[in-house]
C-alpha cells in the first residue's frame, strides 16, 4: 500500500510536522529523504531493507556511493541529499561552538568534538582554542595520521595557541578502531603537551580521546 494510502498520523512527514522529527523512526526519517520507494515497496520499506542491509544509521550515511547505489531506489541524487543532510549537522554543532561562544559544561566540546572526529577514517589530533573565560578562539586540525597514530609535535600547538591569543586549550583525537580506551602513548603525550603548555602559561583543560560511540575525558579521569 502506497504511503498516500496510509493513515494521515502514520506518513512520516505528516508524523513530522504533528510530533516533531523526534517521533520518527530511523526508517521513517530517512524515507523522508528517499521521498519515494520502488515498485511493491514504499520509502520506508526501502529505508528499513537500507538499515538492516548496512546495520544502523551511521554505518549507511558512511557508505560510499558506490555502495549505496546498489541499492534499488537509491541513486547519485539521493546519496547527495544524504551527505548534504550530514553535513548540515556538523555545521550545525560547528555554529553552536562559533568563535565567542562560553562552554559553560564539559558536554558542549565533548558533542561538538564527537560530531567531528568520530567517522573519520584516519586518525586526527584536534584542537580547541579558548580565552581566560573559556571563550571559543577557534578549533582546527592540527595533525592527521593513519589508522595507527598521528604524530603531534608540541611546538606546532604551542605555536598556534600563541598566535590565537589562548590561554587554555582542549586538545582530541579519535580512534578508528572505534576504541575510545585511552593507550599508555595518549597519557604520556598528554603529560608533555601539560608540561609544554605550561612553560607558556597556557592550560591544558582536557584530553578527549574520540570512539565509536563513547569518549574519554582524562580531565574526568584525574589524568589530569
Amino acid at each position: 500500500m502506497a504511503i498516500t494510502h496510509w493513515p494521515r498520523e502514520e506518513r512520516p512527514r505528516e508524523k513530522l510536522i504533528a510530533q516533531g522529527a523526534q517521533a520518527l523512526s530511523d526508517a521513517e526519517l530517512l524515507a523522508v529523504f528517499l521521498r519515494s520507494g520502488v515498485s511493491g515497496c514504499t520509502a520506508v520499506d526501502v529505508a528499513r531493507r537500507l538499515l538492516q542491509r548496512f546495520g544502523g544509521v551511521r554505518q549507511l550515511l558512511n557508505a560510499e556511493l558506490r555502495e549505496l547505489c546498489t541499492e534499488p531506489g537509491v541513486g547519485p541524487v539521493k546519496y547527495v541529499q544524504l551527505q548534504a543532510a550530514i553535513e548540515l549537522g556538523r555545521r550545525y554543532l560547528a555554529q553552536r561552538l562559533a568563535r565567542g561562544t562560553t562552554l559553560t559544561s564539559p558536554s558542549q566540546a565533548r558533542d561538538y568534538l564527537h560530531a567531528q572526529l568520530r567517522d573519520r577514517p584516519y586518525e586526527a589530533f584536534c584542537c580547541l582554542y579558548l580565552d581566560t573565560r573559556h571563550r571559543v578562539l577557534g578549533f582546527e586540525e592540527l595533525f592527521r595520521g593513519t589508522l595507527d597514530g598521528a604524530s603531534v609535535h608540541p611546538r606546532e600547538l604551542i605555536r598556534v595557541a600563541l598566535t590565537r591569543c589562548a590561554a587554555a586549550v582542549i586538545v582530541a583525537h579519535n580512534h578508528p578502531s572505534g576504541v575510545a580506551e585511552p593507550s599508555s602513548a595518549d597519557e604520556a603525550l598528554t603529560l608533555r603537551l601539560k608540561q609544554a603548555l605550561a612553560l607558556v602559561d597556557i592550560r591544558l583543560l582536557d584530553h578527549i580521546v574520540i570512539g565509536d560511540g563513547d569518549s574519554v575525558s582524562f580531565s574526568e579521569r584525574g589524568l589530569l
